[in-house]
């Protein structure tokens, strides 16, 4: 047996760049939101003026897991904020789009019980262990992503009917891996009894 000291753990600062992007994203959603309702997604300049705001506030989510990760920069708020962030914003764009038309309602209705459903099971599950981000949740997030973008953007017809597909392929994907996430939790709630 040695006598050499432990190391300490490693503190993170709560102030770094991965927070400093969620806070970032935070601060964006109601600014997207304002540009949204001033457009009434009939004004092209200002459909554009609120995709650019939804697609840098959407960069920043794939920015701030990154560097968190890249630079060992992983704090607790950064782990309860930028989930909620995301739910946020995409929440957001998905009831003005439906809100304003081009998104029916009930797309938006069953992605945000995903949404939300994914995340009280997290939360669920969170003393027996971590459910991690699949590559179908990433694409699922690309897609949902790329989808509003474009539903956003003045687009001319018929080149808008690419928003459908691309919010069709979203739907399928979101709806596949939110029962993926629900297996994984009874997986995980289970293996934790035995």
């Amino acid at each position: 047996m040695t006598d050499e000291p432990v190391p300490a753990p490693r503190v993170v600062s709560l102030y770094n760049a991965a927070n400093a992007l969620t806070v970032v994203r935070i601060v964006l959603i109601p600014v997207f939101l304002v540009l949204v309702v001033v457009s009434e997604m009939n004004d092209p300049d200002w459909r554009i003026a609120a995709c650019l705001a939804f697609c840098i506030a959407s960069a920043t989510d794939f920015a701030d897991g990154w560097i968190a990760r890249r630079w060992h920069l992983v704090t607790s708020f950064g782990k309860v904020a930028d989930p909620i962030a995301d739910k946020a914003l995409t929440g957001t764009a998905l009831v003005l789009l439906s809100l304003y038309g081009p998104l029916s309602w009930w797309v938006t209705v069953i992605i945000l019980i995903r949404e939300w459903g994914v995340t009280a099971l997290r939360f669920w599950v969170i003393r027996y262990g971590i459910i991690p981000a699949s590559r179908g949740g990433k694409l699922k997030t690309g897609l949902q992503t790329a989808a509003i973008a474009w539903y956003l953007w003045p687009v001319p017809e018929p080149f808008h009917l690419v928003g459908v597909v691309l919010m069709g392929a979203a739907l399928v994907v979101t709806v596949v891996t939110g029962a993926d996430y629900v297996l994984q939790a009874l997986r995980l709630r289970r293996g934790a009894r035995q």
